[in-house]
């Protein structure tokens, strides 16, 4: 794992939190990005060198709006950066842990992604995040 890619923040209001974060970090969000198959919209924000994504669920049933009537708003997860997310699943497979997607996924922000499950980490959702190639 090379760094700390982002931190995600569950928020019922993304219009809203997005208001609040700008204020809290004097820069309005980047980018915005609708992630259909999670049934989620994704707003980031660059702090420095690292990133801020806030989730809003799109569909009752997302993982978003469970973890919110759950737990309420607040971090949903920590994403790290890493160089070959195939390798490195296997890699943490090997060690006990269990990924909840063993195929990477598109997620937002042109990665692919992938989930350990919070039992084998501490409580806490770590999501793998590698940058998607640009072809040229």
């Amino acid at each position: 794992m090379k760094k700390i890619e982002h931190i995600g923040i569950a928020v019922k209001d993304i219009e809203a939190s997005n208001e609040v974060f700008n204020k809290l970090f004097g820069e309005p969000h980047y980018k915005t990005e609708a992630v259909e198959s999670e049934g989620v919209k994704t707003s980031f924000f660059q702090v420095g060198p690292n990133k801020i994504e806030l989730l809003e669920a799109t569909k009752e049933d997302s993982p978003i709006a469970k973890f919110i009537a759950k737990k309420g708003e607040g971090i949903h997860h920590i994403a790290f950066d890493v160089e070959d997310i195939e390798s490195e699943i296997k890699r943490l497979k090997d060690e006990g842990f269990i990924v909840l997607n063993e195929t990477p996924k598109k997620g937002a922000d042109n990665k692919l992604v992938a989930f350990l499950h919070p039992k084998t980490t501490n409580g806490v959702l770590i999501e793998l995040c590698q940058e998607i190639a640009n072809k040229e």
